[in-house]
C-alpha cells in the first residue's frame, strides 16, 4: 500500500516528519542503493558516503535549509547506523551514479491555445520494480513557500508533482558527463522547482544555481506554459513548446549539446516520436471540441509499441540485472487556484491500482 503523507512546519520539523512516517522506508531505501551502488558502480557504502561528504558542503552552502531538513530525516529515522550522510546520498543517488543504471521515463506537457484554461503536465516514472514499496505520496506545507503534492522516494526531499500555484515538474533521466559535485543534485533542484510561483521564476532559479551536479530534463509548467530545462553542470538549454503548446522527452538531451553524452537508451528517440505522436491527436480532437482529461492524458502511458522498451515499459525477459519497468503514472491538469493531479502505480499492467487523488 502507498503511503501518503502530509508533513508541515520549520525545516527541521518537516524533515523529522518525514523520517518519523518512512522510518522502514527510508531504512529500505538505503539497503537498496548499497546492493545498486555495489553491483553497477563498483562502490561500497563508505566510499559512498565520502561522495555525500562532498555534497554536504554544497548543500550547506547553497541550500542551508534543506540541509537541515535532510538531518531532521536522519534523526526522525532513529537508527544508530543512519546519519545524515545517508540521507545526503540518497538525495544525490543520481549523481553518485553518473549514468551507471538503466532508467528510461517519458514525459508530455500541453498548455491549450483556445478552449480549456490551463495545462496538462504527465510522466511515466520507470525504474527498478523493488522501487514500489518505498514510494510515497507527500504533502508539504513551509511557511512563506506554495504547498507542495509530490510522488518521491522515501528520503528524498524533491521529486516529481504540483504546487499550490500551479506549477508542476517532471524528470527525465539522462546519461552524460560531467558529474560536478559543487553543483546541487538534481533531486535537491527538483524541490526548489516545486517552491517556485512561476515556469519563469523556476528557470531564473536553475539559471542563478549555475546548473546541476549532474545531467537531467525537467519539463516545468504552469496555467500558462511548458518549458523543457535540459539542465547540466556546463549549461542548459530550453526547449520550448511547438505550435500545437507541446513539449516532450524522454532520455536523451535534444538541444543540450555541452556535455559528453554516450548512446545510452536506444528507443529514448523513438519513445519521444511515439508520445508526441499519441498527445498530437488528442490535442486535435480538443480543437475539434473535445475536451482534453486526466483519463485521456493517462491512456496515452499505457501504450506498449515497441513493448517492452515502450512508453508503458515492461521488465525486459533478457535483461536480469535492472528489472525496469513503468513503476507509477503521473498526470497533473495544472488550472490558476485549482491545480490537480491523479497517480497510479502498476499502470498498464493487471495489478493497476486505483486512482490516488492530489491534493487529498
Amino acid at each position: 500500500m502507498v503511503l501518503k503523507i502530509n508533513l508541515s512546519g520549520s525545516s527541521r520539523e518537516i524533515g523529522l516528519q518525514h523520517g518519523q512516517n518512512l522510518r522502514a522506508e527510508v531504512l529500505r531505501q538505503i539497503r537498496f542503493y548499497e546492493e545498486m551502488f555495489k553491483l553497477k558502480c563498483r562502490m561500497d557504502w563508505p566510499q559512498v558516503l565520502k561522495v555525500a561528504e562532498e555534497f554536504r558542503g554544497t548543500l550547506h552552502r547553497m541550500v542551508p535549509d534543506l540541509l537541515e531538513e535532510i538531518e531532521g530525516i536522519a534523526v526522525g529515522v532513529n537508527d544508530p547506523q543512519v546519519g545524515p550522510l545517508d540521507i545526503i546520498a540518497l538525495n544525490c543517488r543520481s549523481e553518485i551514479a553518473l549514468g551507471k543504471w538503466t532508467d528510461g521515463c517519458t514525459s508530455l506537457g500541453v498548455n491549450l491555445r483556445e478552449g480549456q484554461a490551463g495545462g496538462f503536465l504527465a510522466q511515466n516514472w520507470d525504474w527498478n520494480r523493488k522501487m514500489e514499496e518505498n514510494v510515497a505520496l507527500m504533502s508539504i506545507e513551509r511557511l512563506g513557500k506554495p504547498r507542495i503534492w509530490m510522488v518521491t522516494e522515501a528520503g528524498i526531499i524533491g521529486k516529481i508533482g504540483f504546487n499550490s500555484s500551479a506549477v508542476g515538474v517532471c524528470l527525465n533521466a539522462i546519461r552524460a558527463k560531467p558529474m560536478v559535485s559543487s553543483l546541487l543534485p538534481i533531486h535537491v533542484l527538483l524541490r526548489r522547482v516545486l517552491e517556485s510561483r512561476s515556469v519563469n521564476d523556476a528557470i531564473r532559479l536553475l539559471t542563478d544555481f549555475g546548473g546541476c551536479a549532474t545531467s537531467a530534463h525537467m519539463l516545468i509548467a504552469d496555467p500558462s506554459k511548458s518549458r523543457g530545462a535540459e539542465i547540466s553542470p556546463l549549461g542548459m538549454s530550453i526547449i520550448n513548446e511547438d505550435e500545437d503548446g507541446i513539449v516532450v522527452h524522454s532520455n536523451h538531451f535534444m538541444l543540450n549539446r555541452m556535455v559528453d553524452e554516450p548512446s545510452w537508451l536506444e528507443d529514448s528517440p523513438f519513445r519521444v516520436r511515439r508520445i508526441h505522436e499519441l498527445i498530437y491527436g488528442i490535442v486535435k480532437d480538443h480543437y475539434e471540441n473535445e475536451d482534453i482529461t486526466l483519463e485521456r492524458v493517462r491512456n496515452l502511458f499505457r501504450d506498449k509499441e515497441n513493448a517492452p522498451r515502450a512508453i508503458c515499459r515492461e521488465v525486459d525477459p533478457q535483461d536480469t540485472q535492472d528489472q525496469i519497468e513503468s513503476i507509477f503514472n503521473i498526470v497533473m491538469e495544472l488550472r490558476e487556484g485549482n491545480p490537480k493531479g491523479e497517480v497510479i502505480f502498476g499502470i498498464g499492467t493487471a495489478a493497476e491500482t486505483r486512482i490516488m487523488t492530489m491534493p487529498w
